[in-house]
């Protein structure tokens, strides 16, 4: 969540910023009648604990010169029965405060270009050109029906936008997922995570997935309050969470392969076919907590270690600077890398680089202990997928096609592949 003394100390300057950045109105929010409450419920506790302090003082004086107390101490008595009372009140405004808080999205970062939609995002740089194939580049669909991609068989037992991959291609993508890993645990420094596929939902309200987007999210059925993820971000971050870290841990560098899923609620009609966008998934997630100071250099390295993945694989890519509009709820600043896909003639989203800043360790109550000051500082959460592997299965049949409908493995890859060298069409294979 955002910090609530930047409402507190300058409203109008934060509601304007909010408003032309994120379109989000403070003006038609609860925000100023709670903040009444809460003020004059904290008045109301304060002057009951002054009052109930210089009776305590009263009664102490009192006693040691041998006085009778016995109505100053029932005075006492009710003076704490009240106390209690607006003190429970205090705190039930002080949690629907909080509650608001969640749904405000997170200030952009001074870097961030304006704008209010994809269409103004800017280009940062590209790698590599687009493939010039000597024939009509098929897509991964009509590719990966010959290869071992059905659809059919998925939608037959789990229905839309699931798939089964078989033989070939289920080796393909398990020799990218080793790969990838590979990559950030041995060269990026990363430590590699198993975590929960499940997860209450305070995980989920603290990296922001809830309460602004639960229709997004795969609530299991059951007495208890239960989440499949939708990424590893939420597990790996909130490994972390309540926790005061010690400034020798800071940067901590985490990875984890897990399935992803997402009910895709507002997706209506978009990539309906294909492997683009599924209710299940594999990702593998990047995760960096860091000092404040140190989060942009982070954002820049984590950018920089998924593009390594891209380049291994030798897949052109783009690399985005979402502008304003764009970001997503708890970013502060994103990088999209977007693959190049011949299939579809357009460079597709494949990993999203975010700083959220404080917003998730505000809401998770994350902090580190700084040596110089002793005192504790929240800290700065990182994110990125390191791929998104489906999508990475997808450009590499589309990106490395031959007339024949052979995909030539790149040779990064050749080793997590037995050396195999070429995919090819199953025979007679439907």
């Amino acid at each position: 969540m955002i910090d609530p003394k930047l409402l507190r100390q300058d409203f109008a300057a934060t509601s304007e910023k909010l408003k032309l950045s994120r379109n989000f109105s403070l003006a038609d929010s609860s925000y100023f009648e709670l903040e009444a409450q809460r003020k004059a419920q904290q008045s109301q506790v304060q002057h009951l604990q002054s009052q109930r302090n210089e009776l305590s003082k009263h009664i102490g004086q009192a006693k040691a010169q041998g006085k009778d107390c016995t109505a100053e101490l029932a005075q006492a008595q009710q003076l704490a029965e009240q106390l209690t009372i607006e003190q429970q009140q205090l705190e039930t405004v002080l949690g629907e405060q909080a509650q608001w808080l969640l749904t405000v999205p997170n200030l952009p970062h001074e870097s961030v270009p304006p704008g209010q939609n994809e269409q103004q995002n800017v280009e940062l740089r590209r790698w590599k050109e687009p493939p010039n194939f000597e024939f009509t580049p098929q897509d991964h669909i009509v590719l990966g029906q010959a290869l071992g991609l059905n659809f059919e068989r998925a939608t037959a037992m789990s229905g839309a936008r699931f798939v089964v991959l078989q033989q070939q291609l289920a080796k393909l993508h398990r020799a990218l997922t080793q790969f990838m890993l590979d990559i950030h645990t041995q060269e990026h420094g990363y430590l590699e995570q198993y975590v929960p596929y499940i997860v209450e939902s305070k995980a989920l309200i603290g990296t922001g997935q809830l309460p602004k987007f639960a229709e997004d999210q795969f609530k299991i059925a059951g007495e208890r309050d239960l989440y499949l993820i939708p990424t590893a971000e939420v597990s790996l971050t909130n490994l972390v969470r309540e926790q005061i870290l010690e400034w020798d841990s800071l940067p901590l560098r985490l990875v984890s392969h897990t399935p992803c899923f997402r009910s895709e609620a507002g997706s209506y009609g978009k990539d309906t076919r294909g492997m683009i966008r599924q209710h299940q998934f594999d990702k593998v997630e990047l995760v960096q907590i860091t000092a404040p100071e140190a989060s942009y250099a982070a954002l820049e390295a984590l950018t920089g270690h998924a593009e390594t993945i891209l380049q291994r694989l030798e897949l052109p890519y783009r690399v985005m600077a979402l502008c304003q509009g764009d970001l997503g709820f708890s970013a502060a600043k994103t990088y999209d890398l977007e693959v190049w896909l011949p299939g579809q003639q357009n460079y597709r989203e494949i990993s999203s680089c975010s700083n959220t800043e404080a917003f998730q360790a505000r809401r998770m109550h994350t902090r580190f202990k700084r040596p110089a000051s002793k005192k504790n500082e929240l800290v700065h959460t990182i994110n990125g997928s390191g791929l998104a592997v489906g999508r990475t299965l997808v450009a590499v049949l589309e990106n490395h096609q031959d007339a024949l409908g052979q995909i030539h493995i790149p040779k990064a890859l050749q080793p997590y592949m037995n050396y195999q060298t070429l995919l090819k069409p199953i025979p007679n294979h439907h």
